[in-house]
């Protein structure tokens, strides 16, 4: 079962946010705090959105995704890009990711929105060889470039 993330989620939310940090090998860089998530989620201007993937069974929450809106300007209009899809290692094969992913892909048929773009780690094969059973390609012509931490604060003061 999928359905929208409630404020009461926020903990677990949280917590399989730190699950995908250390699958992904990074877990000192997840630095979001539950208040944090709590007002991108449910604050009074939300910034992003999410789904839990939620086991049939036992009713505990086996994934997430969390996504927010972007815009084509050459399109003309929005589109989804999902930030982050994780399903738990004991629940993955159950189709709870496609699920995640299908919902995504049916709010973007509903509302008009022609892209559901998203990022992959180069190493992460079996997430790979799933997207592109979906039907998802790879942008091999775009390099992501990312400004953070110092470099980002350098750049800023470099306006005064």
């Amino acid at each position: 079962m999928i359905r929208t993330a409630r404020p009461d989620d926020v903990p677990v939310l949280h917590t399989m946010i730190r699950e995908l940090a250390e699958y992904e090998k990074e877990p000192d860089a997840a630095r979001a705090t539950e208040a944090q998530l709590r007002e991108a989620l449910f604050g009074e201007r939300p910034a992003a959105y999410a789904h839990l993937a939620v086991d049939d069974a036992t009713g505990e929450p086996a994934g997430f995704a969390l996504w927010f809106l972007n815009f084509s300007t050459w399109r003309g209009v929005h589109g989804i890009y999902l930030e982050d899809l994780y399903v738990r290692p004991t629940a993955r094969g159950g189709g709870h990711g496609r699920a995640l992913l299908t919902e995504l892909a049916r709010i973007c048929a509903e509302r008009g929105y022609e892209r559901l773009e998203w990022s992959v780690l180069n190493w992460n094969r079996p997430a790979i060889g799933f997207y592109e059973k979906l039907g998802a390609r790879p942008q091999d012509e775009w390099t992501v470039y990312r400004l953070t931490d110092a470099a980002l604060t350098d750049l800023a003061r470099s306006a005064d």
